[in-house]
């Protein structure tokens, strides 16, 4: 079996871009991924095309090679970009894989370790009783578990210690309205910059038992956010910036984090996240994806959780309803609290590429947070 043809699907059907990736055979088979929206969409995009010439003739069963071939082969270390590309082209090949042998992903990665998939939902809102409401609505979903901005808005331009007050009355109404048995997560978004706030929030929270704070401060310098875990009394999670092994066996070596969060459409695809996990069992480290761009996402995601034993958690957006159910033919099924793992050989979903047409990548860029005297703050 032959690559013969390498396609992109750059799509926004009003719920934000995907760049979804598509590898046809010479057998009549095909495998699709996604390749993560890291700001710069389009470049994103003609990354996959760039290597399409590198991949064309190739025997797409050999994975390792193929990532090889494009990781090794570029010969700098990739940033966001490149590396995004790289899982897309990884997880269509899987998906073309498990097609071509009639198997689910997951059988092909140790097959399963649990028969369901455990996922959180994000929650929001601008007071404490909007967001009480939000996390309470996941829970009459059957969801255990939700993840919610620890910090009021317009957080920058507020004096710091009323900061800390708003944080502590929004989880303190969450836990009101969902009791404790709801898991709650916090993610403030990699805003704050000094450690010693970040730990001053951490502790604001403690009597709310997050179970976890993720990227309490951004992943740039691993050092400075291991001297804060040493320090912190919640257990740290951050991952969704950071790419492959390499950059994971940092944050490993520095003891800087309880929860790795690999997103595997940006971090070097499927097995790159199996080495990951690997290496964080050792450590007794566990697993909660990042995952927040909907259904295929989800299905490698899935696939990945189903076969890693020190998996916890994912983050899930609903694709049953709204824009993102338009992007594949049948999302994954969900029962409360939980996805049932797929049957279907490959990811088990298709792309709707029908409803493409006319829906183009939009440029994007984060809103800018400016700081009250000007200076543009971290985002």
């Amino acid at each position: 079996m032959k690559i013969i043809d390498v396609q992109t699907f750059g799509v926004n059907m009003g719920d934000g871009n995907h760049v979804f990736v598509k590898i046809l055979t010479d057998e009549h088979l095909h495998g699709i991924g996604e390749a993560y929206r890291v700001g710069p969409d389009h470049a994103v995009e003609e990354a996959v095309h760039y290597f399409k010439d590198w991949i064309l003739g190739q025997d797409p069963t050999r994975i390792e090679y193929i990532w090889r071939l494009l990781y090794n082969g570029s010969r700098f270390p990739g940033g966001s970009i490149l590396n995004a590309a790289i899982s897309g082209i990884e997880i269509a090949c899987w998906d073309l894989k498990g097609k071509a042998l009639g198997v689910p992903v997951y059988e092909l990665v140790g097959g399963r370790c649990r028969d369901r998939v455990r996922v959180y939902l994000g929650v929001s809102g601008s007071t404490p009783r909007e967001v009480a409401d939000s996390a309470k609505r996941a829970q009459d979903l059957g969801f255990t578990a939700v993840k919610m901005a620890p910090h009021p808005p317009d957080a920058e331009k507020l004096p710091w210690d009323q900061v800390l007050r708003g944080t502590a009355a929004r989880l303190a109404a969450v836990r009101k309205a969902v009791g404790d048995d709801m898991d709650v997560g916090l993610d403030p978004h990699a805003r704050i910059f000094e450690p010693v706030r970040a730990l001053q929030m951490a502790q604001a929270v403690e009597p709310y038992r997050p179970m976890f704070f993720e990227e309490p401060l951004r992943p740039e310098n691993i050092v400075a956010m291991g001297r804060l875990r040493r320090k912190i009394p919640v257990p740290i999670a951050t991952g969704e910036m950071l790419y492959t092994k390499y950059e994971f066996r940092d944050v490993i070596a520095e003891e800087a984090a309880d929860i790795l969060q690999p997103d595997l459409l940006l971090c070097g695809g499927l097995m790159e996240s199996k080495k990951i996990a690997a290496m964080a069992e050792a450590e007794y480290l566990t697993i909660a994806p990042h995952s927040p761009l909907g259904p295929v996402s989800t299905a490698v995601s899935t696939h990945f959780a189903a076969s890693t034993p020190n998996f916890i958690i994912l983050e899930y957006r609903d694709d049953s309803q709204g824009p993102m159910r338009n992007l594949i033919l049948e999302p994954l099924k969900r029962e409360g609290g939980y996805l049932e793992l797929p049957q279907d050989p490959g990811l088990g979903i298709e792309l709707n590429e029908k409803a493409f047409a006319g829906n183009p990548l939009k440029s994007w860029r984060r809103p800018l947070v400016v700081e009250p005297d000007g200076n543009i703050a971290y985002q």
